[in-house]
Formats: structure tokens, sequence, C-alpha cells
């Protein structure tokens, strides 16, 4: 989908599967409470106000959570918004329940859809708030059948605690959309559709620093070029990227982001189970690290991948916790260790090819993209998502009777057959060493008999003949396809 907002004139891609969502129980004629959570920057308000364009639209957003906030500076911004409106006089209330009535009382016939955004900001520092609109909800959707209360926020940990698993709100909220990053495709017909001209070589470098989030990709200017864009975002003193991690953690996690931090700076070196995870830490076994895991997962920010048995097919005992946010491990792996460097401006003139492991971040960068779009692969394979028994990363730890290997993405189908992905990102064709590379993954692999094993290679700038004429692998897989719409 390719629209461009009447009013703003953004434009908007993807979506399409959230939109139809929201239109179907538009069409319904009854007033439906809306749950919509995703990391910062995902583009939660921009979904609700493209749906929201040819309706009655009241948007409400809370105040950024600073110290000196309190719950009555809360209210009074509502009271603002309230004004602002409505074109009244200012005034203030001192309890929700005002504040609710007051914007009842400017509800018409007309269909209207009303955002709270940033819900946590906006009722955190009052513990009354939930039951207040809970009443407030209640009588709005017994009076009226026209009217669709969205409730939006980053801070998803918050919203899955005082809204979902709430017994305020239990039953009444009729549909949740955890909004995710756009696809590699979307992705690339968003910078496409603000003027960006690269080539695909440089959309995938932009795309594995971003991972497909909207505000980031609207900040790449089409006046640059992609380095420049880089440099500016990631290697200069006020760069929005070179910032953006202290406010995600500062928006989340506030007294508790130095736990947080940790844990995803363990992550951003490759996938853990819950006993590396903490040892590294030095949390005791009766620790409540699990609370902290799970609130990483719930923001959109950490994935949990069940290990598991190739020979039953089944979850295993462990899971491996791996730092899906592409931007997140940009930063920790690339960004913060030369912040000295960024603040005083070096890299101004310097290449980004020179940057200490440029080259090797960038291909675990796109591998973690690529994991992203699981569908996508699925499709280039040639595998329909009913036949997959289990897919993931693969850990195999060494033991007395076989090696360790770790595979970048492996695929198990109900036809015995094992699938092993290996992901090149170079600039230059893949050479034949690949498949001795391959080969030793295999081996070391522990499977019972019967199955078989598929190797797979992703590439980006071409394989040489040597590589073809083996036809030792499967499939040769060109990620360039994967900018095209599927």
């Amino acid at each position: 989908m390719n629209r461009k907002n009447k009013s703003s004139q953004k434009i908007f891609i993807g979506r399409t599967e959230e939109l139809g969502l929201l239109e179907g129980l538009a069409k319904s004629h009854r007033s439906t409470l809306i749950v919509i959570k995703g990391r910062r920057r995902i583009g939660k308000s921009r979904l609700v106000s493209e749906f929201a364009k040819n309706k009655r639209f009241l948007s409400f957003v809370g105040s950024s959570p600073i110290k000196s906030v309190s719950a009555q500076d809360q209210r009074d911004v509502f009271a603002n918004q309230l004004s602002a409106l409505f074109h009244l006089p200012p005034f203030q209330f001192t309890d929700w329940l005002d504040g609710f009535a007051h914007l009842s009382l400017h509800l018409s016939n007309k269909p209207t859809v009303i955002l709270f955004d940033e819900i946590s900001w906006m009722g955190s520092k009052d513990p009354t708030f939930i039951p207040k609109l809970k009443i407030w909800w209640d009588k709005v959707s017994e009076q009226k059948n026209n009217i669709i209360l969205i409730l939006c926020g980053s801070v998803s940990t918050w919203i899955e605690d005082n809204i979902i698993k709430s017994t305020a709100l239990f039953g009444r909220v009729s549909l949740q959309i955890a909004l995710n990053p756009l696809s590699i495709s979307e992705s690339y017909l968003f910078l496409k559709e603000n003027g960006v001209q690269a080539s695909p070589y440089d959309i995938f470098r932009i795309l594995s620093i971003t991972g497909g989030i909207p505000w980031y990709l609207e900040n790449i200017q089409c006046d640059e070029t992609i380095d420049q864009n880089i440099k500016r975002l990631c290697f200069s003193a006020h760069g929005l990227l070179v910032n953006e991690f202290d406010l995600i953690f500062h928006d989340l996690f506030d007294k508790r982001g130095s736990v947080y931090k940790e844990l995803v700076t363990i992550l951003a070196g490759g996938m853990r189970d819950y006993t590396e995870i903490r040892k590294r830490m030095n949390y005791p076994e009766g620790g409540v690290l699990a609370p902290y895991l799970n609130a990483l997962i719930t923001c959109g920010y950490v994935s949990k991948h069940q290990s598991w048995s190739i020979k039953t097919g089944k979850p295993g005992a462990k899971s491996l916790f791996r730092l899906s946010d592409n931007y997140l491990r940009f930063y920790l792996k690339v960004i913060e260790p030369l912040l000295g460097k960024i603040n005083l401006n070096a890299f101004q003139d310097v290449p980004l090819s020179s940057i200490p492991g440029w080259n090797s971040i960038m291909g675990i960068q796109i591998e973690n993209l690529l994991l992203s779009n699981r569908r996508r692969i699925l499709k280039s394979i040639g595998i329909h998502p009913q036949d997959v028994v289990m897919d993931n990363p693969f850990v195999q730890h060494p033991t007395k009777q076989h090696e360790g290997v770790q595979i970048d993405y492996l695929v198990q189908t109900t036809t015995k057959t094992l699938y092993l992905c290996e992901v090149k990102f170079k600039r230059n064709e893949i050479q034949s060493e690949v498949i001795t590379s391959v080969q030793r993954k295999i081996e070391r692999l522990s499977f019972p008999k019967g199955y078989a094993v598929c190797p797979i290679l992703f590439h980006f700038n071409g394989v040489s003949d040597p590589v073809i004429d083996a036809r030792y692998f499967y499939r040769i897989i060109d990620l360039n396809d994967f900018l095209k719409t599927s």
C-alpha cells in the first residue's frame, strides 16, 4: 500500500493487515476499545492517524515522564489539549473523571476515533487512572455505538500490566496490535517514495542499521549519499542515532535502565540461554532476572527462541534469548565504543570501511534483519509455513558425542528435511571456500538417520562460477530479490 496523507502529505507504506483489522471493527457499528503497542519510533500513532484520516479524530498524548512531571501535570496537559481541540478557554481539573466527562460533552453521533497516545505517561503517576478510565469507558460504550478508543504506547510492559492483564478492563479490549518493523521490501519502497536513490547494497546497509523502523527511515535524506547519511545519523556528535539509545532506556526503563542495558549488552555478543546470562551478570540462582528479560521481549527489543530436538521436533528445555533490534545491536557494537571520537566529530572525513570491525558487524546485522523477515525467507526457499516443524537460529552445544556448531538459520520440515541457511553479505562474489565452511557445519550437526540436509546460500553480489558448477547448494538466493514487493 502506498498513499499520501492529505493533511501531512507524508508517505504511508505497509500496515495493510493492521488497517484491515481496524477498518473491520469500524464497520461493526459498536463502540470499541483497541490497544496498540510497539517499540519507540515504530509508527503506532502514524498508523492510527492513517486509519482515522477520513473520520472525526481526537488525539491526546501524555507528557514525557521526566522526574518533575506529576499526576496533576498530566491532567493539565490533557486539559490543554481539550481546550485546543474544541477552542475553549483554558481550564483545569483535579480528577480524571472530570476530564473524561468534559471529553464526553464533545462526543456526537458522528463516528469518532479517540487516541490516548503514550498512555503509560498519561496514567503512570496516578494509580486511579485506569479504574476511572474504565468507569468512563463503560458509560460511553453503553450510550454510544460509534466511538473507537485506541490506547497506544511504547512502554509495552506498563500496557501489559495495567491494561491487558488489568481486572478493571478485563473483557473490554476488542483488539490488540503489536506493531513490528516494516519488511525489507516495504522499507525499500518507503525510502524510494521519500526520494532516496541508492544501490541495493547501500539500501541493505541502511536497513542493517535501522531495521525497518519508519521514523529512522524518515531521517534518511535524499540529497545525501548513504555514507553521508550514516555518518550524520551515527557518527556525528549530535546524530539522531547517537542519542537515541539513552532516550529509549530513559523512557522505557527509568531507574532500572542500567540492568536492562547490561542485558542487551550481553545479548549484543550473541544468543544466550538464561543460565549464561545470569552467570555473566553475577545474578544469584534465585534472582529476579526473568522479569527484565520478559520486559525486553514485550517491548520488542529481544526475541525468545526455543531450542529444539531435531530427533523429536519438539522444543527443548532451554530457551535462547537474542537481541532482535538492529539499531540496539549496532549502537552497542559500533557507536558506543567510539562515542569519545564521535563527540569530537573525528569521523567526518573517515571512510566507514575503516571503522574497526565494520564488515563483520554488517554481516551480523544483515543476518538479524533477515530473521525479522522469515516469511520472505521461507517463500524464497519454497517452503510453506504449514510444513515447518521448527525454525530458528540453531546452536548445538559441544558434548562428548559431538562438536558444537552454530547455524545462522535452520528450518526443520515435516518431510524430515533440514534447510541449513548460510548468509553472506559481501561486496564481491562469494568464492568456493563457502562450500567448505558449510560442509564443516553439516559434519558437526547431529541429526537422526533418514533426514536430509539441504544447504541454502543467501548472497548479495553474486557467486563465483566454481560455486555454481559444484551444484552443492540446494538454493542460491539473491538478497536483491528481497527488495521486490512479494
